[in-house]
């Protein structure tokens, strides 16, 4: 059997490796904000890349990756040729 993927409009914020405030805005997710000062996160995400929890785990997104809030709320990071195939801009 073959199935196509239902029309649904998402939420999504690029990556750039220079917008932590916006991605983390979008997420929600800003890690043990009670163990890490602003500026210690932002250099724990230099050092060590940005987490993304999912409800598969935590993923890696590295800097052009898209994150995406799916239909139930989830995050989780899209490589940018797979989000250019799958998706486009609506207005």
């Amino acid at each position: 059997m073959k199935f196509r993927k239902k029309p649904v409009v998402i939420d999504a914020v690029q990556w750039t490796g220079e917008n932590l405030l916006e991605v983390v805005r979008f997420t929600g997710q800003y890690a043990r904000p009670m163990m890490y000062k602003w500026e210690d996160y932002e250099d724990l995400v230099q050092r060590d890349g940005l987490k993304i929890s999912t409800l598969e785990g935590t993923m890696k997104a590295s800097i052009g990756d898209w994150i995406i809030k799916g239909v139930e709320g989830e995050r989780y990071p899209c490589k940018p040729d797979i989000f250019a195939k799958t998706y486009e801009a609506v207005e």
